[in-house]
């Protein structure tokens, strides 16, 4: 069993191993790790650090759905809730986008507690990296496309966490101000 802080110790150190050399999307180019810090981050301030295993989920969140990290590898090395709570935020690829995009808002009224606060932090971290000084009309367009979206999934995970609510309400103030 491991210590709170080594659990989300490892598991920063697990999710930048395997995201090693990945960049977001976006005119930055800035390395992919930068967004699961970011997402640890909300949830670490979210909860007041109260739970390490949603922190380690959230640098995890990305992992089975963009590596061939496993879930069972992450209920090996962490906890089987770790592992659970990032199975549960994770996209069936071989489905088209737009199905993808179509389930998660379907079934986000249905996730855990905590996959919900996952889900919350990811989109306030993509939607942040949408925003751009200047956007081109292309970039005006996709973060219109992924506000309007965002917020339908968002909408079925409100009410775990006042703070985090309102935090993704202030990204899309902040994104719609430039539309």
């Amino acid at each position: 069993m491991l210590t709170p802080i080594r659990l989300i110790s490892e598991a920063a150190e697990l999710a930048a191993q395997r995201h090693n050399g990945m960049a977001r999307k976006g005119r930055g180019n800035e390395p992919y790790i930068n967004h699961l810090a970011e997402v640890a981050n909300l949830l670490a301030t979210a909860t007041d650090g109260a739970d390490a295993e949603l922190v380690a989920a959230g640098w995890l969140h990305d992992s089975i759905e963009d590596t061939d990290t496993t879930r069972e590898e992450l209920a090996q090395r962490f906890s089987e809730r770790v592992a659970a709570l990032v199975a549960e935020c994770t996209d069936d690829m071989s489905l088209p986008k737009a199905e993808r995009r179509r389930l998660q808002v379907r079934d986000a009224p249905k996730k855990s507690p905590g996959a919900k606060l996952i889900k919350i932090a990811d989109k306030i971290s993509n939607t942040g990296a949408r925003i751009q000084t200047d956007p081109s009309a292309a970039e005006r367009a996709d973060l219109a496309d992924y506000v309007a979206w965002a917020s339908q999934v968002v909408a079925g995970c409100r009410g775990g966490n006042a703070w985090l609510d309102e935090k993704f309400d202030d990204a899309v103030k902040a994104a719609r101000a430039l539309l």
